[in-house]
């Protein structure tokens, strides 16, 4: 799942954000879906029904694949993410 971090996140061709955690659920195995740090600034939730790696990519078919911030939040506090798996370098 590391190898998502960074990639971009595009919609027909065009870089909407870049993916910036890996966003898994209550189980702790499968992830439910990535935060994306928009190129507004915007972090939002892209469920990974939605999402499909290709290349160096995330592509998407519609910015309505793009959850708001509240929705992000919704995941973030039930679930856990990669970033707060990884522990720090000694």
């Amino acid at each position: 799942m590391g190898d998502l971090l960074q990639r971009s996140v595009r919609l027909h061709g065009v870089r909407v954000g870049h993916v910036v955690d890996v966003i898994f659920g209550e189980s702790d195995s499968e992830p439910v879906g990535l935060e994306v740090r928009c190129e507004d600034g915007e972090h939002r939730f892209l469920p990974m029904p939605a999402a499909t790696p290709v290349g160096e990519d995330v592509v998407i078919d519609s910015p309505f694949a793009l959850l708001d911030a509240d929705q992000l939040d919704f995941y973030r506090q039930r679930g856990t993410t990669l970033r707060s798996r990884r522990k720090p370098a000694a």
